[in-house]
């Protein structure tokens, strides 16, 4: 019972440093609670039925976050239905970036049709938390009974610039060897796209 408790505190411990610089490979990810496009507040736990999620920091303004919309979306219409849904959250400063302010976010969403949760980091709480520092910037949770477990971060694929010419897809994979109980093959990439403005 001892070395139990003694595990527990562990993980909790280690859980606590790496949520200072945000979260690392293993990491315990907190739940949200943040206001949708839509006038609603979400939450993972609101999720009752999904395995994962794939969360997303990403922006109307930044020409890498645009060039990423479509495949976001693609992800989401893959994954939501196996378990996985896209959930995004825009975490710029809306002083700075007015262009990502919440009545934009709507306008963007309903142009281009996303069929995801699209959240906006308004005290800009969340972001650091997960350790995001790029839009976009994506993480995988896994859900293991009511924890959620981080399998994967980094850039969504291997080619910003091009979606035809993608040979990695990293996100796809990632949940791919989750949904088959099998090890993510690249659970860490680095991050392309703009700094988020704080």
């Amino acid at each position: 019972m001892n070395k139990l408790k003694l595990l527990l505190f562990t993980v909790l411990l280690a859980t606590a440093i790496s949520a200072q610089n945000g979260y690392d490979i293993g990491a315990l990810a907190a739940d949200f609670n943040l206001e949708n496009i839509d006038g609603s507040f979400v939450s993972l736990s609101d999720f009752n039925e999904s395995k994962g999620f794939i969360v997303v920091f990403t922006c109307n303004t930044c020409p890498y976050a645009v060039a990423y919309e479509d495949r976001i979306e693609a992800l989401n219409k893959k994954y939501a239905k196996k378990g996985y849904p896209v959930i995004a959250i825009m975490p710029n400063n809306t002083e700075i970036k007015p262009g990502d302010s919440l009545d934009a976010m709507k306008k963007r969403a309903n142009k281009k049709g996303f069929t995801f949760p699209y959240l906006i980091d308004r005290e800009q709480a969340v972001f650091p938390q997960y350790g995001a520092t790029k839009t976009p910037h994506v993480y995988v949770l896994q859900k293991n009974n009511e924890m959620l477990i981080v399998r994967y971060i980094g850039a969504i694929d291997d080619n910003y610039k091009d979606a035809d010419k993608v040979v990695l897809k990293y996100v796809e994979d990632a949940v791919d060897a989750l949904l088959m109980n099998r090890q993510v093959p690249v659970s860490k990439t680095r991050a392309i796209g703009c700094s988020i403005k704080i």
